[in-house]
């Protein structure tokens, strides 16, 4: 394999025809402003092109349901490795994906308590023992004569498969009856089951009527039904109601049994482990398919969002059942099977099951996720949590000679935990992998191998690789923005921006919501406010859960469900709360930046006046593809046309009609200084503020996604290939649009994700410009460039999950810097040096 991978000619999206030697075996950054082109380099072609290959090589048979994977707009791309690319993407919306289930864990547990988990009567919390063939007659005998029973025995619980030859073998040993899935069935009759879903057979031993003189013949019955399995099913026939039996488990004094301990008995996704109330999930009138906000959710109360039944929350490690010891954070559980205490059988038994779990939760620790719990719901995750969960599941996977592409790592990593991300990232690199991060932090690119720069600007105006070299020759390179940032030679300005007093202050007593630990907190009015602390503290909690619903149903009454505080006072000196986050804008490819923004109403009736389509009788509806006369009749609109695959996911391609311009050829006829409507959505942000330079509402939005750093982005782009930083700085400029109160509290998650130091000086002209007019903005942040402009900084922790929840330090960026018990603050010192 040679030493380097030579791309030769990249010219996807905005790149200008490069030719690059990327070395192999590396820790490489690329770097650059927002739309430069880095994802487009790192993703769309090294990545796209690496996994392209990969798929070619496989058989005909396994490509038909892969698709076919278009080649990236590139020459040639040599010594590529096979690619992984961890992305900045929510894995799963579904209630049932937990980070335990995620990265295997909670699989390893379920086996860890199948083999070793002690059994505790439910009922009466005493220990369960085993039964004998004595004591499960006895069981039988206590029922009132004349009770009609049947004795049944499981031979499958829960599986997957068509078992027609254990039904033909029960058939041959001469039984008739068996219940499958609920449902008596005749044995003789032709049964066949679907092999891809979960059945459950239970074979009728015999039916019986409990009278004097039965005891030989329910002996019979129960040895029999042992035959096949260690427990027994005594069906009342009268109620349909089930005893069961156990050879292994029953308590002494409630009678009560368990059933045969498997894996499955701890699935909350199966019918043998699954709390009947919630089905598994955990919340109350929440199905598979909900997308429910977190803040909306109610834990079930019969199984307190454990999951599972009371049966398999009575089995215990160490005190602790597998429901809440998914509850602990990755660190506390940790410790918890580290020092666990057991006698020599089960240690024998589970040795190796520990060290595979406490080796899975090592890395995650190793990326900074100590302080999340493994029954995390996955889609409650950052975009960056999400990411480093699946880089630490690469840590422990040991392959080599694997080329991984990774978009933005440390979002959400206060500065403390980046140096642990970088520790995961290097270790990965020194197994012979290579490693390329698209990446704005300047401690990660300050421990890469090599620095690649791209730039000089966003959208046409770049695509170029300005620089490329370890990080001391990206810093002595003039040609290297980033390098002039790391070298301080260019540094982030604010004149005149720091320094205000408070116009007042709303105050929140007693938050106690997750980690808080009943903390009161006063947010100053008419400032700039950061609300810092480690991955974990409790920022998130204390101002979109708690503050933010709390003001809303105060002034608005919104409804919002709150978290847990005591009080809050001085609500009355705003008058709106806007909270901008970096959720998706829209959900299908019809919603893009121009019609988000109301900029697209406007575009619409400028070609509605134009002298040609006044001439046609063209209203602002024939501009449109949501609504028919304008659009292509064939693709509704869409620029693509769907087929439905059945069995294969659906099939996407460019309509032929159209050729992918949304509308038909009458209405493209229309132009407007030579461009057509399909042209104008065609155009970024920066060409469009050009083109519309004389209409002032077109002009004015334009401006505003300048403002933000978003010129590069196109107008008619979907708006689900928008990242969640990008969706965040749209929400915002369309909120510089509304005419400001100067009594407005605006909150803003983690805004700098996806930005560069230059876009980063943007962003902060626009905070400082709000609060210049008299509003309030809190951000939780963790870049230090921003923290050290902000007139006020709360500081939670001092560490994540169970070990935050208290507020560190209060006070301005100065205050902060010399308050030992802050991390931030030291961090800040450093930075301001």
């Amino acid at each position: 394999m040679q030493d380097n991978i030579v791309i030769k000619g990249a010219r996807e999206h905005n790149l200008k025809d490069i030719d690059l030697d990327i070395p192999r075996n590396r820790f490489i950054v690329i770097t650059g402003p927002s739309g430069s082109g880095k994802s487009t380099l790192a993703i769309d072609t090294i990545f796209a092109e690496g996994q392209r290959r990969y798929v070619e090589s496989l058989s005909v048979y396994a490509r038909q349901f892969l698709g076919e994977m278009q080649k990236p707009d590139v020459d040639s791309i040599e010594g590529l490795s096979p690619s992984i690319a961890i992305e900045q993407k929510t894995i799963s919306r579904s209630p049932r994906s937990t980070i335990g289930t995620l990265t295997e864990i909670y699989d390893y547990l379920r086996v860890l308590y199948t083999r070793i988990g002690k059994p505790f009567c439910h009922n009466c919390n005493k220990p369960i023992i085993s039964q004998d063939t004595e004591t499960l007659l006895d069981t039988v005998r206590m029922l009132p004569e004349g009770t009609r029973i049947q004795i049944l025995s499981p031979i499958v619980k829960e599986r997957k498969g068509l078992y027609s030859k254990e039904l033909l073998a029960m058939r041959r040993e001469g039984f008739v009856r068996a219940r499958i899935d609920g449902e008596m069935r005749d044995l003789t009759e032709d049964i066949t089951l679907n092999k891809n879903k979960r059945h459950t057979i239970e074979i009728v031993i015999d039916r019986l009527i409990i009278k004097a003189g039965i005891e030989r013949k329910l002996r019979e019955a129960v040895n029999s039904a042992m035959r096949f399995s260690s427990v027994v099913v005594l069906n009342l026939t009268k109620d349909n109601r089930d005893i069961i039996l156990s050879r292994t488990m029953s308590c002494p004094d409630c009678g009560i049994n368990i059933p045969e301990l498997t894996p499955m008995f701890f699935s909350f996704n199966s019918n043998l482990g699954a709390c009947p109330e919630c089905r598994g999930i955990g919340y109350e009138l929440l199905s598979d398919n909900d997308d429910t906000p977190l803040l909306s959710l109610k834990q079930c109360t019969l199984c307190n969002g454990l999951r599972l039944k009371k049966e398999a929350l009575s089995i215990k490690i160490g005190g602790l059942n597998i429901g809440e010891l998914s509850r602990l954070s990755i660190k506390a559980a940790g410790d918890f099977l580290t020092s666990l205490v057991l006698n020599d059988r089960d240690r024998l038994i589970a040795v190796r099951i520990i060290k595979e779990i406490t080796s899975r939760l090592l890395f995650m620790e190793k990326v900074g996720l100590n302080y999340l719990t493994l029954n995390r719901l996955v889609f409650s995750l950052s975009g960056g949590e999400a990411q480093r969960i699946r880089l630490a599941t690469q840590l422990g996977s040991s392959l080599s000679g694997v080329l991984y592409v990774l978009d933005e790592p440390s979002i959400g990593l206060h500065p403390r935990d980046c140096a642990k991300l970088i520790d995961g990232l290097k270790e990965i690199r020194d197994r012979d992998n290579t490693i390329i991060v698209v990446e704005h932090d300047e401690e990660t690119i300050m421990a890469s191998d090599v620095v690649i720069d791209m730039g000089p600007g966003a959208g046409t105006r770049g695509g170029y690789v300005t620089a490329i070299g370890s990080p001391d020759e990206i810093m002595k390179n003039n040609n290297s923005l980033t390098g002039k940032y790391l070298s301080r030679a260019a540094v982030i300005e604010l004149p005149g921006a720091a320094g205000r007093t408070p116009s007042g202050f709303i105050t929140m007593t007693g938050a106690c919501e997750n980690n808080l630990k009943d903390i009161d907190v006063k947010i100053p009015l008419g400032v700039f406010i950061c609300v810092t602390g480690v991955s974990g503290s409790g920022k998130s909690t204390l101002i979109l859960d708690t503050l933010y619903p709390a003001i809303c149903n105060s002034i608005l009454q919104s409804g919002f469900r709150e978290g847990r505080h005591k009080g809050i006072t001085g609500t009355e000196q705003i008058n709106r709360v806007i909270s901008v986050d970096q959720s998706p804008i829209g959900k299908t490819h019809r919603s893009n930046p121009s019609t988000y923004t109301g900029m697209f109403v406007h575009i619409r009736e400028l070609f509605s006046n134009l002298m040609e389509s006044k001439a046609k009788g063209y209203t602002n509806s024939r501009f449109s593809f949501n609504v028919k006369g304008g659009r292509c009749a064939v693709c509704k609109g869409a620029g693509i046309r769907r087929y439905e695959m059945h069995f294969l996911p659906d099939a996407h391609t460019t309509c032929d009609t159209c050729g992918g311009k949304r509308f038909n050829r009458e209405t493209l006829r229309v132009r407007y200084k030579g461009k057509n409507i399909f042209d104008v959505l065609s155009m970024t942000v920066s060409e469009a503020s050009e083109f519309f330079a004389p209409i002032a509402p077109i002009k004015e939005k334009l401006m505003l996604l300048e403002e933000v750093g978003l010129g590069y982005i196109h107008l008619g782009q979907s708006a689900t290939t928008l990242s969640g930083g990008e969706a965040q700085r749209l929400r915002l400029s369309r909120e510089l649009i509304k005419r400001a109160t100067g009594r407005t509290l605006y909150i803003l998650d983690e805004p700098t994700t996806g930005l560069h130091f230059v876009d980063v000086e943007r962003l902060l002209r626009i905070i400082h410009r709000l609060v210049s007019l008299g509003n309030t903005v809190i951000v939780i942040e963790h870049n230090l460039d921003v923290i050290k402009f902000s007139d006020y900084i709360i500081d939670l922790g001092p560490e994540g999950g169970d070990h935050g929840g208290y507020i560190i330090a209060e006070g301005t960026p100065e205050e902060i810097m010399q308050n030992p018990r802050s991390v931030t603050g030291e961090y800040l010192r450093k930075r301001m040096c």
